[in-house]
Formats: structure tokens, C-alpha cells, sequence
């Protein structure tokens, strides 16, 4: 049987085994993906690409050649998932230590089924009860696989995991060299696109802090030759894991590039006792012929459409609504909440057209400053004599939903919790427990531990009309210790407490369906493919400056969808650079993304108030081509631009909406025209200013051929520092 549809799939999706030649073929959306078991009986990738017919056949695979006794076949042959063992100099998909102290793991095909989602291959080592099930599935229309891994040890004695990868991706070889692009960044500092070409040698991404990070982010993508943004080949991929993790990107001594990764092998150990096993997290990979550009468009349909929670409707364009326009109350009141305070701030928001208020830190315990109260998760009682219900039905009477801020992982030493507790915080017995921002981190890895997070955030959620929590984590780990585990499982805690967080929050989805959530950690810190399939959405960065922000979110939408992405407008001149810029540019910064409003409202005078509510309402009504449409950045604001633009087309072409921004006009030079994108060249366009005049000349309705090959020019709008401009065109 040759490549046959699996049941439950659409055509355009099909994964099949050739016996003949024992080739594995998975095909979806323009991408095909080949492996096979090679005469070793290894499993060896053969192809990853552009999609082939299906009449298109491989020959069985052949192991690659020794070069010279120091470069073992067995190194250079791709394997789909390689043991350390065998001589292997590579980066290993799996390195074990075996009861009896041997290290060698040589992994060989030994069966396959077919699954609904996709394949199951099974590995097993040359002598022992040792198992490796490798998992794959094709997104029937991005052609995105999801790759994952199962070990099992059915030997009587112990095994201990010491490197575990999801997935090991290989790359054909490019005869103009690669370009690596990864994401880095800090604190207030976070998506920093960078690009480089690829070198011999192996390039390491990683986070050893217990959290995805600020720092990197589990993303890459590797492209054929010079970057490009709209052609070009690119693989990509995005590792759905919220702990600590490594991706690494080698290009050995034959100029092959390999990309393995998974669970960081940095002080981790996993020890799987007999008839027991270990899942990794899933490793996603993409190919694209279109560039960047391309890339992420297909990442952003892929995680609306197959990864986030609460997807509305069926079909294969299922996804979630867009996200509500929110208001928070961090700015305006700091931890100073009150019932009476907090209330007036919602009768200014809802004025606003604001759909969501949201209180932040400060409700509970005796949280007066970030020293005390986290971990004890009661309404305090002088804030709000009367409970949160009082605010709640306000809000709701105002027309709005009510969210609420929380910080379940962490406990401040000066709280109820830790007095009582002091064992449930990682740490070392005996050792110094180091404090960041007054906090320590609860060890999730304890069942006690989950089971009093579950339990109180469902009784707030039980007793409360809530329809939001911001869940934020804002410090990382030290002294990783777990002393209630033996010393030989002890480092387990990197998997389980990760796992511990991500079935609280399955379980909060099943007792609490319509509660909607937001991944937090002191901006970008925790954002990743397995932190989506809870969330609804995500904060990028606590630096709301509105110019930062182009360059932060240009860099955050190569990886993630403008769906997921908060973007608040807030005060000015802004608390990180004391930049001051006008209403209006903040305004169209954020709605580049999921707006929100975070500033001290109290303040506004009443132009500010017109200006934010017109604005609002106008982004309502364009909203879903923004978030879920098309990404074309016309100009990007990185290396110090000048400029910067970019444009959304919704999946039917019948509307796009563009902003464009200047830094500061320099010695009279005009903005550059702007040739459009993704429209309907056929088709006729109305033009609609959002804010901004139309230039001079500027037909009221034109083809998209006219945009996209004329295009417009914009200079009408731009004189000073700052200025900022958007339009819509919609089809007639």
C-alpha cells in the first residue's frame, strides 16, 4: 500500500508507509515529509519541502557515507531521532544512563500503526526493553507537523533521562547557505528579531530558569540563503513547552543543518522505573516557498485554527473570537483598589466602549505593596467589606465582563501561606531561599501544592461572575530543589511542575469552560505553543511605550499570531523612557494587535476621551481582518527605520486595513509609497482614512491591482516627530 488517506482526514492531508521500500510519507497543505528505514534499520529523514505529487515514489534509504574513521556513518546519517550510543558526535535526540551504568543507546525501527491524528513509530534499542514511540501529525492545511516522542522503559531496572528531545529536523543542503532567525530579548526588551547566516558549529537557544523566558523564546526559523521577507524557502518551528528548554541548531562537519529540541538537559535528570514512561512536549515544524512573510502567516492560521482554546464554530477556519477591548486598572490605582475607586474607574471605561474591565493586584490578602499577601487568596475584607460581588454587578450593569489579576504560583514570605508552609517554596534544605521582587516560587511539582492552587482558584471562580483571569508569574527560579522525592528524582521537577501548571489549567477549562485566561510573566516571560492551548491570550512585554512597541511587536508576530497579542495604550510621557507622544499614535500602535487601555483614565480630559472612544469603535469595526487576517509588513521598523507599515487582509480579500508610522521627519524626506499586498487584483477597493487625511489624489475607490501596483502615498500625514496614520480599504 503506497501513502493511503488516513480515516478522519481531508484529502488534503494523508500519511502512508510504502512496505516496499519502507518509506514513511506525510503530506498536507503544499508541504510533504519523508522518512524511512534504512538498511541499518534506522529511521532516516529523506525529504522535507514543497508537497510532491502523489505518484511520486523514494527509494528505500541509504545510510550516508563514513567520512574518514573520525565521521562514523552513524553520525552523518539524518535520523529522525538518534540515541546517544554507536559513536554519535551530534547532537543526540536521547541520551540515557541504563540501571547497570551503561550509556549506549542505539534506537531501531520496530513497528508502526497508523493513528487518527497522523503515525505512531516505534524505536526500540538493539538489546534491551527499551521504547521510543515517535508521534506525528500534518495540519491538512498549513502542512505544519506536530512531532512528539513517548520513552518507555519495560526493563526491570531503572533508567535515568538525561537529554530528551520532542523532535531532530533536517535541512537539505542550500547551495547559497542559510540565514538563522531566532527571537531574544530582556525585560521591557523583549522580540528582538535576529538574523545571522549559519555557521559550522552549533548555535544553542535556551531557557534554564524554570520558564519559557524573556531571553529567547523557543522559535526559529532557517531560510534558504539571504533573509527575504516575501520569497524564499524557510523551515520554521516552535516548541510547545512553558519550562525550562533548548533548541539547538547545528550545521556539522558536512555542512548537513540539523534542529533538536526539547526539554533543556541542564540539571535534569527523569528516572523512569520499570513500566513506566515519559511524553515530551510537541516540537512543531513548517516549510514555506514564500519567505518570512510566509511563514508566519501560516504559523498564525496554524494557532488560531489548531491551537488555541475556544474555537468558535467547525470547519477548518474554526477560531476564537476576537479578543475583548479591555480596560485595567494597573495604572490608574497600583495596588491602592477599592470598591468605590474601582468602580468610578469602570464608569469611565464603559464610556470609553470598553468590553472588559479588568482589576488588577491588590484585592486580596494584605496586599498593600508586593512584600505580603501573595499566596493568601481572599478578598480583603477593608477593600471590599462586601466581597467582589458588589464591583462584579456593577460592571456587569455597565454593560462590560469583569477579569481579575492573580499570581498563583508565587507566595510572599510575609503571607498567611508561607507561615504555615514553608516547605510547599522550591528550595535546598539548609540553604539560603533567594527572594526576587519580595516573592519565592511555589513548587508546583508537589500534588499539595496543585491540589491548593486548584482548589482556591476554583472557589474564586465558583463564587465569583469572573470571565478573565490575567495569570501572571513574575520572578524565575532558584534553588530548584524538591526534598519531598528522593534524591535521584529530585530533578524530575523541571517536567512535572510544568505539567502540574498545564493540568490546572485543563482542569480550570473543563469546571469553568467560558473563563477566559492571559499568559503573564512580567511581559513576554512565558509565552510559547504549550502555554496557547490554554490561553487566550498573552502580554508581550510590560513596555507599553508606543514606539518600542512597533519594533517588539514586528518582532513578536514572526512567531505568533496579533490574535494572542495585548497591546495597551498608557500613560504619557511613558514610565520606561519618558518619551511623550500624542493619544493618537498609541492609539494605532496598539491596535496593530488585541487593543487594550491601561492608563490612568481619571486624567483624560474630555478631547482624549472623544479621541480614544472614536478610535475604539472604528477598531471594533475592523478588528477581526487585524487579528486574524493576513500579515504583510510593508516596512519594518527594525535597524532604526525611519519608518514603519504594515497591512492585515481578511481570508476572503474583502477588507485590509493598514497603519504607518514616522519617528521623526528628517530633512524634508517623504514618507515612501506604499505599494499594498494580498488583495484581489480584480477587485474594486473603497478607500476609508481611520485617522489621517487622504493625500492629494487619493481615489475614493480603486482595483487592487491600482494599490497593490500604484499604491499610495502618505505624505499628507506625516510633518514633525511621532505621526502615525491608518486606512482601510473595503470591496465594493
Amino acid at each position: 500500500m503506497l501513502f493511503a488517506s488516513l480515516p478522519g482526514q481531508s484529502q488534503s492531508a494523508n500519511a502512508g508507509y510504502d512496505s516496499d521500500s519502507k518509506v514513511f510519507r506525510l503530506d498536507g497543505g503544499n508541504v510533504s515529509y519523508v522518512f524511512g528505514v534504512n538498511s541499518r534499520g534506522e529511521l532516516q529523514q529523506l525529504y522535507w519541502g514543497g508537497r510532491l505529487e502523489a505518484s511520486d515514489r523514494f527509494p528505500a534509504a541509504t545510510p550516508k557515507r563514513e567520512w574518514a574513521s573520525f565521521d562514523s556513518s552513524y553520525t552523518n546519517t539524518p535520523q529522525e531521532y538518534a540515541g546517544w550510543g554507536a559513536g554519535l558526535f551530534i547532537e543526540p535526540a536521547l541520551k540515557v544512563t541504563f540501571g547497570d551504568g551503561n550509556r549506549d543507546l542505539v534506537l531501531h525501527y520496530d513497528s508502526h500503526e497508523k493513528t487518527q491524528a497522523g503515525l505512531d513509530v516505534v524505536l526500540k534499542d538493539i538489546k534491551r526493553s527499551f521504547f521510543v514511540t515517535l508521534h506525528y501529525s500534518i495540519d491538512p492545511e498549513s502542512g505544519i507537523l506536530a512531532r512528539s516522542a513517548t520513552i518507555l522503559n519495560r526493563g526491570a531496572d531503572d533508567v535515568t533521562i538525561e537529554q530528551a528531545a520532542a523532535a531532530a529536523w533536517a535541512l537539505p543542503h542550500a547551495a547559497a547557505g542559510y540565514t538563522l532567525n531566532y527571537l531574544t530579548g530582556r525585560w521591557a526588551g523583549e522580540w528582538t528579531l535576529t538574523q545571522e547566516p549559519l555557521h559550522p558549529g552549533a548555535r544553542v537557544f535556551e531557557s534554564r530558569r524554570g520558564s519559557t523566558s524573556h531571553q529567547n523564546n523557543p522559535w526559529f526559523a532557517i531560510q534558504a540563503g539571504a533573509p527575504s521577507e516575501d520569497s524564499g524557502e524557510v523551515w520554521f518551528g516552535a516548541l510547545a513547552w512553558s519550562g525550562s528548554w533548548r533548541i539547538t541548531v547545528e550545521q556539522d562537519q558536512l555542512d548537513s543543518v540539523r534542529v533538536t529540541g526539547g526539554f533543556n538537559p541542564f540539571d535534569f535528570g527523569y528516572v523512569l522505573h520499570s513500566g513506566q514512561s515519559l511524553e515530551t512536549p510537541v516540537f512543531y515544524g513548517g516549510y514555506s516557498a514564500h519567505g518570512l512573510a510566509g511563514a508566519s502567516r501560516l504559523l498564525h492560521h496554524f494557532e488560531i485554527e489548531q491551537v488555541l482554546p475556544r474555537r468558535v464554530g467547525t470547519g477548518p477556519h474554526a477560531a476564537p473570537k476576537p479578543r475583548p477591548v479591555i480596560y485595567n486598572s494597573w495604572e490608574a490605582t497600583e495596588m491602592n483598589v477599592s470598591e468605590a475607586g474601582q468602580i468610578a474607574l469602570a464608569e469611565k471605561a464603559k464610556a470609553l466602549g470598553v468590553d472588559r474591565f479588568v482589576m488588577d493586584d491588590g484585592w486580596f490578602g494584605q496586599r498593600k505593596t508586593d512584600h505580603a499577601g501573595l499566596g493568601d487568596w481572599y478578598v480583603n475584607p477593608e477593600k471590599f467589606p462586601h466581597g467582589l460581588k458588589p464591583l462584579i454587578e456593577k460592571v456587569h450593569a455597565l454593560g462590560m465582563d469583569f477579569g481579575l489579576w492573580v499570581e498563583p504560583e508565587m507566595v510572599n514570605p510575609d503571607s498567611d501561606l508561607y507561615r504555615k508552609h514553608p516547605e510547599w517554596v522550591l528550595n535546598f534544605p539548609g540553604r539560603p531561599r533567594s527572594e526576587q521582587r519580595n516573592q519565592l516560587v511555589l513548587n508546583l511539582a508537589r500534588p499539595d501544592v496543585r491540589a491548593y492552587i486548584l482548589s482556591f482558584l476554583d472557589k474564586l471562580l465558583t463564587e465569583n461572575d469572573i470571565a478573565f483571569l490575567k495569570w501572571d508569574y513574575n520572578r524565575n527560579w532558584s534553588e530548584p530543589g524538591w526534598d519531598q522525592v528522593p534524591p535521584s528524582e529530585q530533578k524530575k521537577v523541571y517536567v512535572e511542575f510544568t505539567r502540574n501548571l498545564y493540568s490546572i489549567l485543563a482542569e480550570l477549562q473543563r469546571r469553568h469552560p467560558k473563563v477566559e485566561l492571559e499568559s503573564c510573566s512580567g511581559g513576554g516571560g512565558r509565552v510559547d505553543l504549550g502555554i496557547l492551548k490554554y490561553a487566550d491570550e498573552v502580554w508581550p512585554s510590560d513596555n507599553t511605550d508606543p514606539f518600542d512597541r512597533l519594533t517588539q511587536q514586528d518582532g513578536f508576530t514572526y512567531a505568533y499570531t496579533p490574535q494572542i497579542m495585548m497591546a495597551w495604550v498608557t500613560d504619557s510621557p511613558h514610565w520606561l523612557n519618558n518619551r511623550t507622544t500624542s493619544l493618537t499614535y498609541r492609539m494605532l500602535s496598539s491596535m496593530q494587535g488585541s487593543l487594550g487601555i491601561g492608563a490612568n483614565i481619571t486624567k483624560w480630559n474630555d478631547e482624549e476621551m472623544a479621541t480614544a472612544r472614536r478610535l475604539i469603535a472604528a477598531y471594533h469595526e475592523v478588528q477581526p481582518t487585524i487579528v486574524q487576517g493576513d500579515l504583510y509588513r510593508l516596512i519594518s521598523p527594525r535597524n532604526n527605520s525611519e519608518f514603519s507599515a504594515t497591512q492585515t487582509v481578511n481570508r476572503d480579500k474583502s477588507q485590509s486595513v493598514v497603519f504607518a508610522f514616522i519617528h521623526s521627519t528628517q530633512e524634508g524626506r517623504l514618507f515612501p509609497r506604499l505599494k499594498l499586498k494580498g488583495l484581489d487584483p480584480a477587485a474594486q477597493y473603497a478607500f476609508t482614512p481611520i485617522e489621517g487625511k487622504a493625500q492629494q489624489g487619493t481615489p475614493a475607490a480603486a482595483s487592487g491591482a491600482w494599490w497593490m501596483n500604484h499604491g499610495i502615498d502618505m505624505d499628507d500625514n506625516f510633518r514633525g516627530d511621532f505621526k502615525a496614520a491608518a486606512f482601510r480599504l473595503d470591496r465594493k
